[in-house]
């Protein structure tokens, strides 16, 4: 029988894909959300239980149903702009699901974790590529969270024999290969979709904060990588010693650069507006990620700009059409 691995947030963008990766990987995924930013049509590789972290009843019942060899916690919410207008959500949400999630996990003897943090730890880099030695010093609150969790996860450590792997991440994009599953987010506020959808026609243009930032076109730099290829750091963690680590390709792309790749694949213009810089957003932010390919053997694999914006295309041009069918279907 396949060894169960606890998927908090698994109905969600990232945790969908790696509960598509445990399972071709001869884990069975089961999937712990409450569907607050997931979606139910994402669960497709295992049990899910529709349940909130803060539920101690629930989530003991799970764990004493399934007996996970290990869980990968990614449920928190994760928009860098609202945690600046209510901090209080995220310190709740974030910070607190994950003691609830680390004290089920002390009392029911399970004892490996895979913690999906990310690079929003760091704040304004120092230097690029960020190394996982580059200080930590998160300028919004959802960094913050984040790293308060971290900083948990360290004393569930010390206290309770707990053994974690900390995945910092830098920006997951892209869809399944297969077009299964992908990012769905309502309202989207990731950077890939959102030139997508104005491409599509479903937005009128795409607002660019900032063009004062130290890169060639003064646009924002980030280190895109591909969503399957998180999801294979995630599965290989399962086996892998306490650590942090981040995940990046080493390599940036500006939002301007962006928009000009999504232009240049569709053939399509997208009218863009320059605004300020928001609050609490880095400049320039990039991965070494040397450390996760000598303790995982992990590289990225999908991660060049042409597979993700062809993967993400393929996902949105599918829901976009998905739309249109319910509309039309309603008018009936």
């Amino acid at each position: 029988m396949a060894e169960s691995v606890f998927v908090t947030g698994g109905a969600g963008y990232i945790g969908s894909h790696t509960c598509k990766a445990l399972a071709l990987a001869g884990f069975q995924p089961v999937v712990f959300d409450n569907l607050s930013t997931g979606h139910g049509y994402a669960v497709k590789w295992g049990p899910f239980i529709q349940a909130d972290l803060n539920n101690r009843a629930e989530l003991d019942k799970a764990f004493a149903t399934y007996q996970p060899k290990a869980v990968i916690h990614f449920a928190a919410d994760a928009i860098v702009t609202e945690s600046m207008l209510n901090p209080g959500k995220y310190y709740r949400n974030n910070v607190g699901s994950t003691i609830s999630l680390l004290e089920a996990m002390r009392d029911h003897g399970v004892k490996k974790l895979v913690f999906s943090s990310t690079c929003a730890t760091y704040g304004n880099a120092i230097f690029n590529p960020i190394t996982e030695k580059h200080p930590v010093h998160p300028i919004n609150p959802y960094g913050r969270s984040k790293w308060m969790n971290e900083e948990i996860i360290h004393d569930f450590e010390k206290a309770h024999g707990l053994e974690a792997v900390i995945l910092r991440y830098f920006n997951a994009a892209g869809a399944d290969l297969d077009t299964q599953i992908g990012e769905d987010h309502t309202p989207e506020t990731h950077l890939i979709p959102t030139i997508i959808q104005a491409a599509l026609g479903m937005r009128e243009e795409i607002v660019v904060y900032g063009t004062d930032f130290p890169s060639k076109d003064g646009s924002a730099v980030r280190d895109y990588v591909h969503v399957m290829d998180l999801a294979a750091a995630h599965v290989a963690a399962l086996n892998a010693p306490p650590n942090t680590l981040n995940l990046g390709t080493g390599k940036g792309a500006s939002v301007l650069e962006l928009i000009q790749a999504v232009e240049r694949f569709c053939a399509r213009p997208i009218s863009v507006r320059l605004e300020n810089r928001r609050e609490g957003e880095p400049g320039v932010l990039t991965a070494d990620f040397t450390k996760a390919k000598e303790l995982l053997g992990w590289s990225p694999q999908f991660s060049d700009l042409p597979t993700i914006i062809e993967s993400a295309w393929k996902w949105h041009q599918l829901l976009h059409e998905h739309a249109h069918l319910v509309k039309s279907v309603l008018k009936c």
